[in-house]
């Protein structure tokens, strides 16, 4: 299996917003169907670890990622970026085929 890799700008904003959560808490990421491509990513605040997620560490931020989303995202590069549009977690998915403008929707 291919790790997924979180960029230190991703683990920079995590740990930011991570310091308005309660102590221990992480950002998880999953895939869920829908969204216009197909599949989509959602980002939520998870104050505990199941025993068969992935944990992914980097300068102090975790990301979480579920048994059922990781052959989705594997190989993927978590990344943030801050430019004319807005600011956002951009997910470098080399499985994707297609994603949409939003950047939160793919197919395979």
């Amino acid at each position: 299996m291919t790790p997924i890799t979180l960029t230190s700008r991703a683990a920079r904003r995590i740990n930011e917003i991570m310091g308005a959560e309660p102590p221990g808490s992480m950002l998880r990421i999953s895939v869920n169907g829908g969204g216009c491509s197909g599949f989509q990513y959602a980002f939520d605040i998870a104050r505990d670890r199941a025993e068969d997620d992935l944990a992914v560490e980097q300068d102090g931020a975790t990301v979480l990622v579920d048994p059922t989303s990781l052959p989705y995202m594997e190989g993927a590069t978590i990344d943030f970026v801050n430019d004319l549009i807005g600011q956002s977690f951009k997910i470098e998915n080399p499985q994707a085929t297609a994603s949409c403008g939003c950047g939160t929707s793919f197919s395979l």
